[in-house]
């Protein structure tokens, strides 16, 4: 494996990111294309970054770790720090900018294009690991039942949880 493109690769998708699964798109899309990741991998790791707690950027250094063991998960902690210390030396050239309202612009249209393509990355998953009516329904109830705010999300994914256990 060549291990700076690997580490470039995820700095790349870090860095043009709005943090969380924001790098999501392009590491699905460089990992697939370069032959280092599976969809199992990805849908394994993003199952790892939704049960432990801390920040939702966890999932990168778990699927790291499943992609390239411990030196990926090393490389994967390295790109996640560069970008919050870029920030600070940043942040002081940003408040100058801050001030007008194109810079409120482009920083909403950068988030309305990585929402789409995580969605759209999520459907490539989905489909990638055999997507059932049921799993459909199960995430349809799931979601209805989050955004309605009646019933605690614990309870919710417990009872995915069950259904995915007795019929999977």
């Amino acid at each position: 494996m060549d291990w700076i493109s690997f580490f470039l690769s995820l700095l790349k998708s870090i860095l043009f990111s709005s943090g969380g699964y924001g790098p999501l798109p392009s590491l699905h899309s460089d990992f697939i294309a370069n032959g280092w990741a599976s969809q199992k991998q990805f849908s394994d790791s993003l199952t790892i970054g939704q049960i432990t707690p801390g920040p939702s950027g966890f999932w990168i250094i778990s699927f790291c770790f499943l992609v390239a063991g411990w030196r990926g998960a090393v490389l994967a902690c390295a790109a996640l720090l560069l970008p919050p210390l870029l920030i600070l030396l940043i942040q002081r050239g940003y408040r100058y900018v801050a001030g007008f309202s194109a810079t409120q612009g482009v920083l909403d249209g950068v988030v309305l294009v990585i929402s789409t393509f995580s969605v759209i990355v999520v459907l490539q998953i989905f489909i990638g690991n055999g997507i059932d009516v049921l799993t459909v329904a199960v995430a349809v109830v799931s979601a209805a039942l989050a955004l309605s705010r009646k019933v605690s999300t614990n309870l919710i994914l417990l009872a995915a949880l069950v259904i995915g256990f007795f019929v999977h």
